[in-house]
């Protein structure tokens, strides 16, 4: 054993004070994307695959509606000014930012790209990773429980009628098709999902693991085939390395100003630091699960590139998350914020 020198300290390694949430699934979902670029489905394969990706999506919002509470949800009315500040700023002020970004294009943004960010604009909050992140800085969990489940309910319905208003013909328009395409996939699967919940409920909350794995499965075959279609049609030709980087720095910028609008916003509007920490983890936030499979329906070949977008707002909304949410917990000012449920779980993990 070597003896210490006198009057020194031992030096200890430096170290980050937290890991930033690099999320598996993410590196899941680029794999998927990979394996598209490398083998595309074409062909017999290319109708094998649609037809399960149709059939997935199906699924995945009857599971979305027999898992939502909306009961829990409808408890949370009475903090209802809360709950419309997080709309507002998932469905009025988000759309805002992504249709004046509109003046990106050409120069910065393709067409293309910039339809994806402005789809990104219009997706529902997550549920899951906003409770995580509200319950690690302090904040008020059953308020950003009661935010996560109105989002992802008005989702259903605002998120493909203003994709139809805003994108046009990039979205399908507001054709007769296009809508009977979106109810009978997106709608009718949730409200089926909504009506058979006091039967199966139980059975998927026992088998929550496994499903898990179905919705995550269904989701990267959502993904191989929506690139597998952008392949085939040759649309990666439009996608540069530079063109890349201007859109994580626009998404930055986006990002940053929805943290800071929610933040002081909700301040500006008499909120206490509880309420103010859920509106701004669910507020600033965007669902990759719902929006992956919405864009799917909505673009129809040309969703590889509608996707991309929300897929690395995705993973850097974690990452910037995690360290607000660290630092608020590191707040010395008291909070009365409700405890969080014990069923919290870390928000790279749980949610895609």
């Amino acid at each position: 054993m070597t003896p210490r020198t006198p009057g020194r300290t031992a030096r200890r390694p430096l170290r980050l004070p937290f890991r930033l949430p690099v999320d598996g699934y993410v590196l899941a979902l680029l794999g998927t994307v990979a394996l598209a670029a490398l083998l595309p489905a074409s062909g017999a394969a290319a109708t094998v695959t649609e037809g399960a990706s149709t059939g997935a999506v199906a699924l995945l919002f009857f599971l979305y509606g027999a898992r939502l509470s909306t009961r829990e949800a409808l408890d949370g009315l009475r903090h209802w000014r809360l709950h419309l500040t997080v709309l507002g700023a998932t469905f009025l002020l988000f759309p805002l930012l992504g249709l004046a970004a509109r003046g990106l294009v050409p120069g910065v943004l393709t067409p293309q790209l910039y339809s994806g960010l402005l789809f990104l604009c219009l997706v529902p909050s997550t549920i899951q990773s906003s409770i995580a992140f509200t319950s690690i800085a302090r904040g008020n969990v059953p308020a950003a429980i009661c935010a996560g489940s109105f989002s992802s309910l008005a989702g259903i319905v605002l998120t493909p009628l203003l994709a139809a208003l805003l994108l046009g013909d990039s979205a399908g328009g507001l054709s007769a098709d296009a809508l009977l395409k979106i109810v009978l996939q997106l709608l009718v699967p949730f409200l089926a999902g909504q009506f058979l919940r006091r039967w199966v409920g139980g059975f998927l909350l026992r088998h929550k693991k496994v499903l898990g794995y179905v919705d995550r499965g269904s989701i990267l075959l959502v993904v191989y085939t929506a690139f597998s279609q952008g392949m085939v049609a040759g649309i990666w030709h439009l996608v540069t390395p530079a063109r890349l980087a201007l859109l994580l720095a626009v998404e930055a910028v986006l990002l940053a100003v929805m943290l800071a609008a929610t933040w002081y916003g909700a301040g500006r509007l008499g909120f206490d630091r509880a309420d103010r920490i859920a509106i701004q983890f669910a507020g600033s936030k965007k669902s990759l699960a719902a929006g992956l499979p919405m864009a799917s329906v909505l673009f129809g070949p040309q969703a590889s590139l509608a996707v991309l977008p929300l897929m690395l707002f995705h993973q850097m909304q974690l990452m910037v998350c995690a360290v607000i949410a660290k630092r608020r917990a590191a707040d010395p000012e008291p909070t009365d914020a409700p405890a969080a449920s014990e069923a919290v779980r870390t928000p790279a993990a749980s949610e895609a």
